[in-house]
């Protein structure tokens, strides 16, 4: 589906819309409505843009989603130092939690794909009680085989989700989205990172003030320390996007 009049910003070759949380929730709601199969739902942050420098395979399936979502301060930052509108971040779980929110009436169906065994489930079992009338049609673990996609596909099919979460991980769900999106008749396809394993309870998220600060990051920094190699590309995103800034500028 492609999105007409909605103005993208361009972070180090990467589209991202410029929209907030009712109008990625209004976007893919049409995407559900229109029926076509293969939309691709991108929530991106700054260490993915940075890792397309790197993979320009990255960059392409970035760049060809339907719907491309500001996800992160650093993000967000990023298209307001370009002097782009950017309104407000739209996280994976955040717009994971508002779809089921919008989908319950209508009775949509969701499939939940990823994290490890049992957490899918019960993350399913969670979402079907918070959101009376959202239908949870199927899921399954991430800890497969490529000798296992094609049942794993063809259990997704048989289900007919209106939505498939995919939380592998980024960006082995947009690989992995991008790589199985011709053969799945689903609507919308959406990468939701580490979603499930929040949603199940396993994992706490971070508290209400260090999200309204936007310092999610650090937060999760301090309860994963093994996760500060990947903050590293932090620094090099905010001067490779001052870069951009100043060759705009001259």
């Amino acid at each position: 589906m492609m999105i007409k009049n909605i103005a993208t910003a361009d972070i180090l070759g990467c589209k991202v819309h410029l929209v907030n949380m009712a109008e990625a929730v209004q976007i893919v709601e049409q995407m559900v409505e229109d029926g076509q199969n293969g939309n691709q739902v991108v929530t991106l942050n700054a260490e993915i843009i940075y890792q397309t420098k790197k993979e320009t395979e990255l960059q392409r399936i970035i760049n060809q989603a339907s719907l491309v979502t500001a996800d992160g301060i650093g993000t967000v930052w990023a298209v307001r130092v370009l002097g782009y509108p950017q309104k407000e971040r739209v996280s994976g779980i955040d717009l994971l939690h508002e779809l089921c929110t919008r989908g319950a009436t209508p009775g949509w169906k969701i499939y939940l794909l990823g994290a490890a065994p049992g957490v899918a489930e019960k993350a399913g079992q969670k979402l079907e009680e918070s959101y009376p009338g959202l239908k949870v049609c199927g899921s399954r673990n991430g800890y497969f085989s490529k000798q296992d996609e094609d049942d794993i596909i063809t259990d997704i099919n048989s289900k007919s989700p209106d939505i498939l979460f995919v939380a592998l991980g980024a960006p082995k769900q947009e690989y992995w989205i991008d790589q199985k999106r011709a053969a799945l008749k689903v609507p919308v396809c959406i990468g939701v990172g580490g979603s499930f394993d929040v949603i199940a309870g396993f994992k706490k998220r971070a508290p209400e003030l260090f999200i309204r600060l936007n310092l999610e990051w650090l937060y999760r920094l301090l309860a994963e320390p093994s996760r500060w190699k990947r903050q590293l590309a932090l620094p090099a995103f905010v001067v490779s996007v001052l870069k951009q800034t100043y060759g705009r500028t001259n």
